[in-house]
């Protein structure tokens, strides 16, 4: 079992061996303190809890990474300019709340973070996210007439609804029943917080982030996510909602009404962006399956 505290070079000794690369005790405890400044709630659970988690995590950027080596030059300045990591990373600290780049250091020093262990993660997720844009795309289907409907809908009202969300993501294991499931789930949220339980649960990227995925609005979510949210307020989750393989629950954090004023053409650009987007997310989650099937994975 792993244990938590200050580590000295001579106490550390591998978790996992991934083909020829390894994970260590010392990089799962750095995980875990890079979860727990993203979601400080996280430090509130036990620590055990917390090392399931990081392990897991570690385990999947370790996954990507190898992917991505095949691919790419990761760890390079040029390759920084040319994903223009600057922009993402400004993204990346105003998620947390934090105004600008000298903050955000002295934060991750506090944390016992640097500015570049910040980068690698966010390097990693781009790359990631290109090579699932080049071997999918050609499979996305987006209905651009259904779009341009919702499209004249969202016209024709006063006001635009629009919904601060968080998720969960899950997926039907095979020693496990769904229901068991959803049963562990749901006592999780009421014992530890939505939030806390995206972390341990959710197979989504934004579990990081406690589930947070921001600002949508309502005529962008499909017609069967929008019914659910229909009848419920805010503070209130949903049932699960079955997304291609996978098991969506939300949890609506503020719900909000802007008046109309739209540029149609951009409008349409964004809903098709974001549909776009939607179905890529379930093609990565697909991809980093296959992957982490094809990997030689001890845990030692």
């Amino acid at each position: 079992m792993l244990c938590f505290g200050v580590l000295s070079k001579e106490s550390a000794y591998i978790v996992y061996k991934i083909d020829n690369e390894i994970i260590t005790n010392i990089d799962i405890e750095k995980e875990y303190q890079y979860l727990s400044t993203l979601n400080t709630q996280l430090k509130d659970l036990d620590k055990n809890q917390v090392l399931e988690i990081s392990k897991e995590s570690a385990l999947r950027e370790k996954i990507k990474k190898i992917e991505l080596s095949k691919y790419f030059e990761i760890n390079t300045t040029v390759m920084d300019n040319d994903i223009n990591i600057n922009f993402y990373l400004k993204n990346f600290y105003q998620t947390l709340g934090v105004k600008n780049l000298s903050e955000f250091e002295i934060y991750l020093n506090n944390n016992n973070l640097t500015i570049d262990y910040i980068k690698e993660k966010i390097r990693i997720e781009i790359l990631w996210n290109q090579l699932v844009y080049k071997k999918y795309i050609s499979q996305v289907n987006v209905d651009k007439k259904n779009l341009k409907k919702q499209l004249k809908k969202i016209v024709n009202k006063k006001e635009n609804k629009i919904y601060s969300l968080s998720e969960i993501v899950f997926e039907k294991e095979n020693n496990i029943t769904l229901e068991k499931k959803l049963d562990n789930i749901s006592k999780s949220i009421v014992e530890i917080g939505f939030k806390n339980t995206a972390n341990i649960y959710s197979i989504s990227d934004s579990s990081k982030f406690g589930g947070k995925i921001g600002w949508l609005e309502e005529e962008k979510l499909s017609k069967k996510i929008i019914q659910e949210l229909k009848s419920l307020t805010t503070g209130q989750y949903s049932a699960p909602i079955q997304t291609g393989g996978a098991f969506l629950i939300l949890k609506i954090e503020e719900i909000k009404y802007e008046k109309k004023s739209i540029d149609e053409e951009a409008e349409i650009k964004k809903m098709i962006e974001f549909e776009t987007g939607r179905q890529l997310d379930q093609f990565s989650k697909i991809f980093y399956n296959k992957v982490k099937i094809n990997n030689s994975i001890d845990e030692l």
